[in-house]
């Protein structure tokens, strides 16, 4: 007698399961199988509808904007998108993640405030932080993240060559990846100096004052260094196909070197940044239609290590001037990854498996969570999301979370699937309406957790 049974077609990485059913006792997944079920004491039937693992979103932002108490609100919405774990940056308001302290202040924060589990990333300060790298990686964070672009120096630094050197060489010797914002510091901020004093401000500028020669000039710099320091490390986020390439050629080398396609650069062009303004603005930008057609292939050459969504909820005020350098850089994405995950793949004719290995396992297996996250197997947690695929329209005004960052650059496309529930550990914690998980449901996972 199992705790629970969940019924209907399970998708797997590897395989489409009809009539199945996943077997809980407790938190964690006991049995998996097909046809006649054994008996539990409650049976959730999901019957033509599909049950993934839950999705590993492997770059988002809870706190970019309003600080930790985003978590609360990003992870509800995580919840009603069938995110069961969240992988957020460290750079957070007021105080980025840069040492064992504020590190252990956050997971506070987490197991208080958090609806779905929640693993960090780690930073250093812009001066003087590498000592600081041995510290976090004993906390539990499962990556660490630099950047070459300077948004802030305190919250979001940019890391001068030969700190990032010594950083590199110090997150080699914990076994972490370190992850890198790619962009070339020197030409962004030359490009969009002349583009102001040419009174070009409109959207479409936003890409031409970040060209992709900004991220792969940022990407042979990064895999350089990674290759004299015998790190891991990962493009945080390629705009072009181009950055994976780059990636290949550092691993034939005997480099450590990856690199993660956020879903809008599968989907999103530079017509929808014209057409969407602030609200379409990110960093790296959107791209044109053809390189959207090489970033798929690129993904399905093998050549992507996971697909994120760099969920980065900027308040809605701070991205309507129609200056498009005044608007903050993010978008809203987590509930909406998964819909728009499996349209994008329907769309193609590509098996939802697909989604199951990028947004699930292999987050999961980067972020040193597979222990516990990322798969449907025996032993690990029971964590699903139920798509039930038709035809609906994805509407802002759903968005779980905060009123004032309810809004989505997805708003009004048409959907194949909607999220007809999340499971959490075994817990119904999303039942299509309503988010049914109280803050503290959710809680910090360590890397290496099992």
């Amino acid at each position: 007698m199992y705790d629970s049974l969940i019924r209907g077609t399970i998708v797997t990485a590897s395989e489409v399961i009809p009539d199945g059913w996943i077997a809980v006792t407790g938190e964690r997944i006991a049995a998996i199988g097909t046809g006649e079920a054994p008996q539990a004491a409650t049976v959730l039937d999901y019957s033509g509808r599909l049950v993934l693992p839950g999705l590993v979103d492997g770059h988002m932002h809870t706190s970019s904007a309003i600080g930790w108490p985003g978590i609360e609100g990003a992870t509800r919405s995580a919840a009603a998108g069938g995110v069961t774990t969240c992988v957020d940056m460290p750079y957070d308001v007021p105080q980025a993640v840069t040492d064992a302290g504020v590190l252990a202040e956050k997971i506070g924060w987490v197991n208080r405030t958090a609806h779905v589990d929640v693993a960090l990333y780690g930073t250093i300060a812009k001066h003087g932080g590498v000592g600081a790298i041995e510290g976090l990686a004993a906390g539990g964070v499962c990556s660490f993240k630099l950047s070459t672009y300077e948004y802030d120096p305190v919250r979001f630094p940019r890391i001068d060559r030969p700190t990032m050197i010594e950083a590199f060489a110090a997150i080699a010797r914990t076994g972490l990846p370190v992850s890198v914002h790619n962009e070339d510091q020197e030409l962004v901020e030359r490009l969009t100096a002349d583009a102001r004093a040419a009174g070009r401000t409109e959207a479409i500028m936003h890409c031409r004052t970040r060209p992709p020669l900004a991220e792969t000039l940022a990407d042979n710099e990064i895999f350089e260094i990674g290759l004299a320091t015998g790190a891991h490390v990962h493009i945080a986020h390629s705009s072009v196909a181009r950055g994976f390439a780059i990636a290949g050629a550092f691993r034939a080398a005997g480099g450590q070197a990856s690199g993660e396609a956020c879903i809008q650069y599968l989907c999103m062009t530079e017509e929808d940044l014209v057409r969407l303004g602030g609200r379409g603005k990110c960093n790296p930008p959107f791209r044109t239609t053809a390189e959207v057609e090489r970033m798929w292939a690129a993904l399905l050459a093998d050549q992507v290590a996971y697909v994120s969504t760099d969920h980065a909820p900027w308040p809605a005020d701070r991205k309507g001037s129609p200056d498009i350098f005044a608007c903050g850089a993010g978008l809203v994405g987590l509930q909406s990854f998964a819909p728009l995950m499996y349209t994008l793949l329907e769309e193609r004719g590509l098996p939802p498996t697909v989604m199951a290995t990028y947004c699930a396992e292999r987050p999961a297996r980067h972020h040193g969570l597979d222990g516990r996250k990322g798969s449907i197997a025996p032993g690990k947690d029971a964590d699903l999301l139920v798509l039930e695929p038709g035809r609906f329209t994805f509407d802002e005004a759903s968005i779980q979370d905060l009123p004032d960052l309810r809004w989505s650059p997805y708003h009004g496309r048409p959907m194949r699937a909607r999220v007809a529930a999340t499971l959490l550990r075994g817990q119904v914690v999303w039942d299509g309406e309503a988010v049914l998980a109280r803050p503290g449901a959710g809680q910090f996972v360590a890397r290496g957790a099992r």
